[in-house]
């Protein structure tokens, strides 16, 4: 419920994709990560998005301005920031943090005047230094849920073993033959597929030397084949499948963010999230997402992102949603969401919310049980009170019972 009477655009929940990075490595049958770094393009490519959606949300002359948000001089209380500290964690968080410094550039206007009357300016020229909640995947699975989740791993084996995927292995068969001499000695096994692509990728980006000597299909080859890779592992056929965990537990803090934008009374504007390019793909599957009729699925470029924009209209408000592939996409896309109906881009809120509010895993203690997992990720404490509790059920009951054969 919206209080007030504002109108246009309320806020926006968006998410984002990290910059350009150096090589990453994550296993291909547990999607466990290695270590990777956030590179100087990174940077920039970040920063660039951060101007972009500065022009498109916060300029006054911009018809999707945010009603009522702050700037020059960011206000905290109206901004919710949240990155994935978990496998490209140091990556995201660097980026997210770029991003922050594009949306609001330094500015003379952040300054202090202290007791003495003397004016300070922040630092670096007035750099803002807006928080950015960083979330430990041990601590809080939501946005890295897809990893230490057997069940997630079976659906990932299960895909590899399927019958689409075996005949797509057949078509990539020449390609991955004919680019075994540019991959460094690595696995030419279909199942390594996105390490292939991110190996030629990084590579054709960074070392002049691939890049000359690399034949000029062969980058977009890879990046076809790791789109079906990658869709195949981090989609489902049915929306509340293991499939799509990693857009699932996200949905609580989604729904959040929007029912507090949609309300006036609460300050937030724009709740910005930091993550991989795994949920995307899991929200393109989840809301039938397409762009001009073709629908949106795989790998999402670097300095990707993707807009929930949350309007008052003239009855109870409405979501629409707005998607930019990476840093060379100039614009930004509406999005249709073919699961509302199809051809679609106007959903009331509330039933954006109940429609995939069934689909969400709303705590740690939901995803230990749709994971199957009883140790890590808070697991074991949820195992042990879980026990817990069904020993007290256990002697409460028992003395119920005694408490009925002494009445009989």
């Amino acid at each position: 419920m919206v209080n007030g009477t504002a109108t246009g655009l309320l806020g926006v929940v968006l998410f984002a994709r990290h910059g350009d990075r150096s090589e990453f490595f994550q296993d291909p049958l547990t999607y466990d990560p290695s270590e990777t770094t956030l590179t100087p393009l990174g940077t920039v490519q970040e920063n660039q998005l951060g101007h972009f959606l500065q022009d498109v949300y916060i300029s006054a002359d911009s018809s999707s301005h945010i009603d009522g948000i702050d700037f020059p001089v960011a206000n905290v209380d109206q901004i919710l920031v949240r990155a994935d500290a978990a496998g490209e964690g140091a990556t995201i968080v660097g980026s997210t943090a770029a991003l922050l410094s594009g949306l609001f550039p330094p500015t003379s206007s952040f300054n202090i005047t202290l007791a003495n009357g003397t004016t300070v300016e922040g630092a670096l020229g007035g750099f803002q230094f807006v928080p950015i909640n960083t979330v430990d995947p041990d601590v809080d699975i939501s946005l890295n849920s897809f990893t230490s989740c057997p069940n997630f791993d079976q659906h990932t084996l299960d895909f590899y073993n399927s019958p689409e995927f075996a005949a797509e292995a057949t078509v990539a068969k020449p390609f991955l033959r004919a680019a075994k001499p540019f991959l460094g000695g690595r696995s030419i096994n279909f199942t390594n597929m996105f390490n292939i692509f991110d190996f030629i990728n990084v590579n054709d980006i960074h070392n002049a030397t691939f890049h000359q000597e690399l034949p000029p299909t062969f980058r977009a080859q890879a990046y076809g084949f790791a789109n079906f890779h990658e869709n195949g592992v981090f989609t489902d056929v049915i929306p509340d499948g293991i499939g799509n965990i990693a857009f699932r537990t996200i949905l609580p803090s989604v729904f959040s963010a929007l029912m507090d934008i949609a309300n006036t009374s609460s300050p937030l504007k724009f709740a910005l999230n930091g993550i991989s390019y795994k949920p995307f793909i899991s929200f393109f599957n989840l809301t039938g997402a397409s762009v001009n009729n073709q629908p949106l699925f795989g790998i999402v470029d670097y300095a990707s992102a993707l807009a929930l924009e949350v309007h008052a209209g003239k009855l109870e408000p409405f979501i629409t949603v707005r998607f930019k592939n990476g840093s060379t996409d100039s614009t930004f896309h509406p999005v249709t969401l073919n699961r509302f109906g199809a051809d679609t881009m106007r959903v009331p809120l509330d039933e954006f919310i109940s429609t995939l509010a069934p689909d969400a895993i709303n705590s740690t203690a939901q995803w230990c049980t749709a994971c199957a997992q009883t140790v890590l990720r808070g697991c074991a404490a949820c195992s042990a009170a879980k026990t817990w509790s069904l020993l007290l059920w256990e002697q409460v009951s028992r003395s119920l019972c005694r408490k009925k054969r002494r009445l009989l």
